[in-house]
């Protein structure tokens, strides 16, 4: 899995290990990785195609073959999209959007002749609104959404099912690093109408096991017939059906 140093990521490590399920955890800091039974911290820019393939050939070398990917690496930028730059716009797609394509093809490559296999993406419910100064994290989100869909279309076929979650607004320091006081989740919560969001209708931020605990769902033979699924858990923020 990717991503696996921040707080989401963490939180799906610790809920996989928990489970027994032998775990690859990269990210580009392996330091904060949670060193628990079964999990082997690898250090991965998922920008870097090369690295990913190689990666994923370490592995089922020396592991075994891959059963379950999970893409959680990403990054956050925020501003108007007049002011957004090239290289950060680059930046985020990176690894937001390009990421998630190398690590879908590098497991699609090597899932489909053993016709198993299960594919999540945490992506965010930015991907299916629009927000206010979010544009270059919003537009590569429902990059990487569709892009998983595509993938889970084109593998089905071959019994390997590709799904996405959504998280809202969720307790880890890249939503925290936004907040200007203590204030910030009283104010995320009740929305804003001046920047057209609303706010959570269960009235609470999401927690990383809360969005741990539907990944693990959606991996798991519990979900056996569901795939190209977009399940959001965001509390009820984007009021989507």
């Amino acid at each position: 899995m990717t991503g696996a140093a921040g707080g989401i990521g963490r939180a799906v490590v610790t809920a996989l290990s928990t489970e027994g399920v032998e775990v690859v955890a990269t990210d580009l800091d392996v330091s904060a990785i949670p060193d628990l039974t079964g999990v082997r911290r690898e250090t991965l820019d998922v920008a870097d195609p090369d690295a990913v393939e190689a990666l994923a050939t370490m592995v089922e070398k020396t592991l075994g073959p891959i059963d379950l990917g999970v893409s959680v690496a990403g990054v956050l930028a925020t501003g108007l999209a007049a002011e957004t730059t090239d290289a950060e716009w680059r930046r985020v797609f990176g690894v937001n959007a390009d990421g998630v394509f190398h690590v879908g093809r590098a497991l699609a490559r090597r899932m489909t002749p053993r016709r198993r296999g299960s594919i999540v993406t945490v992506s965010s419910n930015a991907a299916g609104i629009p927000r206010h100064a979010m544009s270059a994290y919003a537009a590569s989100k429902a990059a990487a959404t569709m892009f998983t869909r595509c993938l889970g279309l084109e593998l089905a076929p071959h019994g390997i099912r590709c799904n996405i979650v959504a998280p809202g607004s969720t307790l880890t320091p890249m939503q925290t690093g936004m907040w200007a006081d203590p204030e910030g989740g009283a104010r995320v919560i009740a929305g804003s109408l001046e920047t057209f969001k609303s706010g959570i209708p269960l009235g609470k931020l999401a927690t990383p096991e809360d969005v741990a605990d539907a990944v693990l769902f959606l991996l798991s033979d519990r979900a056996a017939h569901i795939t190209m699924t977009d399940l959001y858990v965001d509390g009820g923020a984007t009021l989507r059906a």
